[in-house]
């Protein structure tokens, strides 16, 4: 009986001792600075936009026509509107400050015995500063750059020589900095694309900045007091990041950097991530930093940015989604607009339409569409049960995202195509990936009449 009783004891030490060095071991596996890191998939808003479209990692200004079917072979294109994110930026100010605490205490404490610890001693620098303020970054420039010459190739008699000099292309951006540069960067790929070099023509193809339209939530303000400045509001991602899950992957942390578990905290561990997420979504590389995480840490991670984003711009709170509303009336006028010019004279003015904004700006509209809606609300207790869930943002607003709304003139009408990042979407409540211009309508038309910026954003007084 003691015999049997030993044997087990030595059974399970003996596999606690294989799982803890292959826990360990992850952070001893050298990985090649250009590979992709194993997580860069759960990377969330600060995700790399070739990681929704891989095939672009070959050939960055490829296009997949085989998933454009149109309803007939004799419908043509005549407007398009694209809402974009910026591009890939540099992390903010308070991010900076973690990403440098972190670092010091890695410098200063960690243990070296780890390949990727000794790397960070040995090799790494800190190039990180506290007034970076998310400035684009040469990626971020060449997002835009070939976007829009990949958007020139799916809609070439949209985006050509022809509508750009007669002033058929307008931008519009929001006034923060990486917008206005990744606008400026998007125009640059469009010459470059049509092959326009004069001077006037470039000049002509204003930037028109509106802050109302690119920025509406910060001029919400029952979003600003209900949500953004209420210190309630994310509830679900504090309790989620002071639960289980997250202290697990915080011990799983200081277990590899052998200090003390009191010593991370979830800035810690944030940092860490956005040290390995950073320096490949802006410079491309595989760092050591990324193998202080596995796949089951990034899940966390992932999770916990997803839950900020349902609840701070989603479906967490109604106003998240009517804050769009300035937004949604703006495509939809537009749209009816053009079918009534091209219904009178067979031709439009503006057929092309760039608003470049934010994550905050994409996120909320999707919803208002109610695209990437769960059965299940998202919560801080159900992680487990929400591995499969739709609502994913490293899948739908990378840098770079895109929500591209072309209307079409087919034999039996105008119909309209979405795509998000350049992937064709049917609406929830269509059947059809291009239905008809006024189907659409009629399905969004409690929203067409009653989404009013003015009514949703007055703050009750009472």
């Amino acid at each position: 009986m003691v015999k049997q009783v030993v044997t087990t004891i030595c059974f399970i030490l003996f596999h606690c001792v294989i799982c803890y060095w292959a826990f360990r071991s992850s952070c001893n596996i050298p990985s090649s600075p250009k590979s992709i890191p194993t997580i860069a998939k759960y990377f969330g808003t600060k995700g790399r936009y070739e990681e929704v479209n891989t095939y672009l990692i070959d050939d960055i200004v490829s296009i997949n026509n085989s998933i454009a079917a149109l309803p007939s072979s004799k419908c043509s294109a005549i407007h398009l509107t694209a809402i974009i994110r910026h591009g890939t930026r540099l992390p903010s100010n308070s991010k900076v400050h973690n990403m440098l605490d972190f670092y010091n205490l890695v410098m200063r404490n960690a243990s070296d015995k780890l390949n990727c610890l000794s790397e960070i001693k040995s090799h790494w620098t800190m190039w990180y500063t506290e007034d970076m303020d998310g400035q684009l970054v040469d990626k971020g420039n060449d997002d835009h750059r070939y976007l829009a010459q990949r958007l020139i190739k799916w809609f070439p008699s949209l985006l050509s020589l022809d509508n750009v000099r007669n002033g058929g292309v307008q931008l519009m951006t929001s006034t923060k900095h990486r917008c206005v540069n990744s606008t400026i960067a998007f125009r640059t790929g469009l010459m470059q694309g049509l092959n326009i070099e004069e001077e006037r023509v470039i000049a002509e193809l204003e930037i028109e900045e509106n802050d109302a339209l690119m920025r509406y939530f910060a001029q919400c303000e029952r979003f600003l007091k209900e949500v953004e400045n209420n210190e309630n509001a994310l509830d679900e991602v504090k309790r989620f990041n002071e639960g289980p899950e997250m202290k697990r992957a915080m011990e799983k942390l200081a277990d590899r950097l052998e200090v003390p578990y009191s010593s991370i905290t979830y800035d810690s561990l944030e940092a860490a991530f956005y040290l390995c997420s950073y320096e490949f979504t802006i410079k491309g590389v595989n760092s050591p930093w990324c193998q202080l995480f596995d796949e089951a840490d990034a899940l966390v991670m992932e999770y916990s940015s997803d839950l900020k984003q349902y609840w701070k711009r989603s479906y967490g709170h109604e106003i998240n989604r009517k804050s769009s509303c300035i937004l949604f009336r703006d495509l939809f006028f537009r749209l009816d607009r053009i079918v009534a010019q091209f219904n009178s004279s067979g031709t439009v003015s503006e057929v092309v339409t760039v608003q470049v904004g934010h994550a905050e700006t994409l996120i909320p509209l999707l919803t208002l569409l109610d695209m990437f809606k769960d059965d299940t609300p998202l919560k801080s207790t159900n992680f487990a049960t929400q591995q499969n869930r739709t609502f994913r943002s490293s899948r739908f607003v990378p840098y770079a995202a895109n929500l591209l709304v072309a209307l079409y003139d087919c034999p039996d009408g105008i119909r309209m195509g979405v795509r998000l990042n350049e992937k064709p979407l049917t609406l929830p409540g269509l059947n059809e990936s291009v239905p008809k211009y006024e189907d659409v309508k009629m399905h969004y038309i409690a929203l067409l009449r009653g989404c009013d910026q003015e009514t949703v954003c007055k703050i009750n007084k009472s």
